[in-house]
């Protein structure tokens, strides 16, 4: 069991590596300047292991986000059950936002990606799976049903909207809020029913 359990934390560890490189690369270059083999190199691998944990360049550059996406999932299952759904959206949401030792890494990062759309494609792409897994977690708090009820999608969908909307407006900075105060704002208009300005 602890040869699996290092053989996963190595697994991840290659993975995280792989797409912090690609990361700092594709600001640093644009996405154009990047290469398997660069993020590779810069990543202490092999260009065929970097093959292992992505098929190319641009999933490689948008992990950041998408593995983000699964940490919410996972912090989502694990709020009390007992709290109200819309409060444990918002708080895991912010959880996954706002770590602020990577604060200009992000915000650069997201700006190459809005630029350019491979990757925008790319991180909707597991954005969207994000939305159907919270909709599982929503359904099983909610009593609701993922397969046939729209209540846990439409939740799940408006949790992600709000999300991308805040980061959107926090990172093009012309709001003059910061992101804990977009957030809270974005899910608290939700909660209420999006009532007119």
């Amino acid at each position: 069991m602890t040869e699996t359990s290092l053989r996963e934390r190595k697994k991840v560890a290659t993975r995280q590596a792989l797409s912090r490189a690609a990361a700092l690369l594709a600001v640093e270059r644009g996405v154009e300047g990047v290469t398997i083999e660069a993020i590779a190199d810069a990543a202490g691998v092999s260009p065929r292991t970097f093959h292992n944990y992505f098929p190319g360049k641009e999933e490689a550059i948008v992990a950041p986000f998408t593995d983000g996406a699964q940490a919410v999932i996972d912090a989502l299952r694990a709020r009390p059950a007992g709290e109200p759904i819309w409060d444990a959206l918002r708080e895991v949401v912010r959880e996954a936002l706002l770590p602020t030792d990577t604060r200009d890494e992000t915000i650069a990062l997201l700006r190459v990606v809005k630029q350019n759309p491979a990757l925008v494609g790319k991180q909707l792409c597991g954005l969207g799976e994000m939305q159907r897994q919270i909709a599982e977690v929503v359904a099983a708090r909610t009593g609701t049903h993922a397969g046939r009820d729209l209540y846990p999608h439409l939740l799940a969908g408006a949790a992600g909207v709000a999300m991308r909307t805040a980061l959107d407006l926090w990172v093009d900075g012309r709001t003059g809020a910061d992101l804990p105060e977009l957030i809270d704002s974005a899910f608290a208009q939700l909660r209420a029913g999006l009532p007119g300005p």
